[in-house]
């Protein structure tokens, strides 16, 4: 088999071959799938706690960074002075975060998953 496609995810030296065609439909999807909880796990459609790869679908994961907050700050769920508050963090607490854009930083503490402005970070 020297003209053998490699297996999506192996290495392209790779010696495995497929060993069953898939179904002329493809395969299908069914039956339930349960995600762990958002407002306790760090994942979006776009980015993920590396942890939680094989749990979760994302484009992307990421090592969480521990930051520290050098004002107090309002743990949000979204992105937006708005949104939804969780949590009231104190100057100093210990943060992980995944993200920081638009002003904004994403990640967890306290157990809780949240936004927080960017500014409130330690450099």
């Amino acid at each position: 088999m020297a003209n053998a496609t490699p297996i999506a995810g192996q290495p392209s030296g790779s010696s495995l071959t497929p060993t069953a065609e898939a179904p002329a439909g493809g395969f299908p999807l069914a039956g339930p799938s349960s995600h762990p909880d958002p407002r306790t796990h760090a994942y979006r459609q776009d980015l993920a706690d590396v942890a939680l790869a094989g749990t979760v679908i994302a484009s992307h994961y990421a090592v969480p960074l521990t930051r520290h907050l050098c004002t107090s700050a309002r743990l949000l769920e979204a992105p937006g002075a708005d949104a939804v508050p969780l949590a009231d963090l104190a100057a100093g607490a210990k943060l992980k975060i995944l993200d920081i854009s638009r002003g904004w930083a994403w990640g967890y503490a306290g157990g809780l998953v949240g936004y927080l402005p960017a500014e409130a970070l330690c450099a």
